[in-house]
């Protein structure tokens, strides 16, 4: 009995892990490229100079998220927090206007 329950314990921990790489990797990437597309938005420079910086910052947020991923209680807090962050990027993306 005592191996079916380790066999479980296993399976349910490496899910988690696996949940949390996942979102550290691709929700990383995600926030990034969002928090890149917002910046060069927002930042009140011309926006072709204005990518120089938002890509800089970007890059130190990839690494956040995904330090955030692993430091939620659980992976659900972990994609939820993702999730959230992504959508009021994206949001903000869009109030700042269309493409150039």
């Amino acid at each position: 009995m005592a191996g079916a329950a380790q066999q479980r314990q296993g399976w349910r921990y490496r899910a988690n892990v696996a949940a949390r790489v996942v979102a550290g990797t691709i929700g990383a990437y995600a926030v990034a490229a969002l928090a890149a597309a917002a910046l060069a938005r927002v930042l009140p420079m011309p926006r072709v100079e204005a990518i120089i910086p938002a890509t800089l910052i970007a890059l130190l947020i990839g690494p956040a998220v995904t330090i955030w991923a692993f430091l939620a209680r659980g992976p659900w807090r972990a994609w939820a927090g993702i999730v959230l962050v992504g959508a009021i990027l994206a949001a903000i993306t869009w109030a700042a206007g269309a493409l150039a």
